[in-house]
């Protein structure tokens, strides 16, 4: 047995258990000085401010099993007697690195999805307000820094998220504390994001990312070309790779490049720009849509890229809505002219790829006669869920579930048609505190 020492090796360290989860566990007995997490063994060194403090640690741990977020951990005296670096023998991190800093580097483990800034965004933003966002690929994988507004929203997003998977199963989170004092953003894109200066161009094709922060684009890259052989399209897009891990949907070739959409036989009595963006917005984000003036039931919907377009005229082609049968085609205009009888939909927070992409491509379908409601308030009840859309048609069944706490509903019409209306009018609608999010479902019943 190791000679008494104020530094303590902790065993069986679980990447779910956070340097905060330690200071919880003895910080009974004593001033914690260091923590060193030594992720690729599973391992801790703690340090206390004395040897007495460390003694009565492990004299209490010897009769109580010591055990943090369910897991059992182990404890015995360290052979150094004063912690000097951080994380010997693995990454080489220096003391400092552990110093609470509004900016946290974020790295990604067993990264099967793709992380975007987005993503980034949306399971960071709830411990504070992130400024800034930069991703970067690194030897050690897919890394992000984070920097937001306070100090105390960093310490609070390291402390909840350190080990979590972003999906379930993979993406696992190794939250540091960074060592800058700024990020510096030059553009707003797919690699980095400024979220207090909204004005910053995006950056133009081939360029490479600002220096010191590494290539973003090289995993994705990677993952699309390793793919290919299974007919993904060729236009770099890690998301549609990861959701057509076995192959695209019957019908679809993925080698589309027109973006813009012809829909005619529409019901110009019924129809509008919103509508047409909650029916379309299943297959893709929308960019822009315009409704012909001279001719009423026909419309222009331009899509995110070719290959969501493709989807949107494959799924959509003869879909009933409002007593007609629309029909579908690729425009011969590449783009819609942005203009006053246009109406712009590139920055609205409603399209449904910004976020979870990869569930989106793996879930569109064409319209069918089941509805699945999420976003719902807690208090909700199958009744209120039914009457919300019960003026599209007559239901047939209706089941509200709860999913990680989340409160959702399957709603099945007695036509697809009236199904879809109900989608296209009550989509992105206020239900109680919340508003709702509306998709086909693939069930044939409940």
């Amino acid at each position: 047995m190791s000679e008494p020492s104020k530094v303590i090796h902790i065993r069986n360290v679980g990447p779910e258990i956070s340097e905060t989860d330690l200071f919880h566990l003895v910080q009974p007995f004593g001033v914690v000085t260091k923590v060193v997490l030594l992720r690729a063994k599973n391992q801790a060194l703690l340090q206390m401010h004395d040897v007495a403090s460390a003694m009565t640690t492990l004299q209490y741990y010897t009769s109580v099993q010591a055990n943090v977020r369910g897991r059992n951990v182990y404890m015995q005296f360290s052979s150094h007697q004063e912690l000097t670096t951080m994380d010997q023998g693995s990454q080489g991190r220096k003391d400092q690195d552990l110093q609470p800093n509004r900016i946290i580097l974020a790295t990604i483990h067993h990264m099967l999805y793709p992380i975007t800034v987005e993503v980034l965004h949306q399971v960071f933003s709830p411990y504070g307000f992130v400024e800034k966002i930069v991703t970067f690929q690194k030897t050690a994988g897919f890394q992000a820094l984070i920097q937001y507004q306070s100090h105390q929203s960093a310490i609070q997003a390291r402390s909840s998220l350190q080990g979590r998977n972003i999906y379930d199963g993979c993406c696992q989170l190794d939250i540091q504390f960074s060592n800058l004092s700024e990020l510096q953003v030059n553009y707003n894109n797919e690699r980095s994001r400024d979220f207090t200066n909204p004005s910053l161009p995006s950056e133009q094709k081939g360029r490479p990312s600002p220096s010191g922060y590494g290539e973003a684009g090289s995993l994705y890259a990677l993952q699309v070309a390793g793919a290919r052989g299974v007919g993904f399209p060729p236009m770099g897009n890690a998301a549609v790779a990861a959701a057509f891990s076995g192959g695209l949907p019957p019908g679809i070739t993925g080698a589309n490049d027109r973006c813009t959409i012809l829909v005619s036989n529409l019901n110009p009595d019924r129809i509008d720009e919103d509508k047409l963006f909650n029916l379309f917005s299943i297959y893709g984000n929308i960019l822009r849509i315009k409704m012909l003036r001279n001719k009423p039931d026909h419309a222009l919907v331009q899509m995110g890229d070719g290959f969501q377009a493709e989807l949107a005229v494959h799924f959509l082609k003869a879909t009933p809505l409002f007593g007609r049968r629309l029909e579908v085609n690729f425009s011969k205009h590449a783009s819609i002219t942005a203009g006053q009888d246009t109406k712009e939909y590139s920055g609205s927070m409603l399209n449904r790829y910004n976020r979870n992409a990869v569930k989106n491509y793996r879930y569109c379908c064409a319209p069918t006669r089941m509805i699945h409601v999420s976003g719902l308030p807690a208090e909700v009840t199958e009744e209120e869920v039914a009457g919300h859309v019960a003026e599209h048609g007559t239901i047939a069944a209706v089941k509200l579930f709860e999913v990680n706490g989340k409160r959702q509903a399957l709603i099945l019409f007695d036509s697809e048609e009236h199904a879809t209306e109900a989608l296209v009018c009550k989509h992105a609608t206020p239900l109680g505190s919340s508003t709702i999010r509306i998709s086909f479902s693939q069930l044939q019943a409940i």
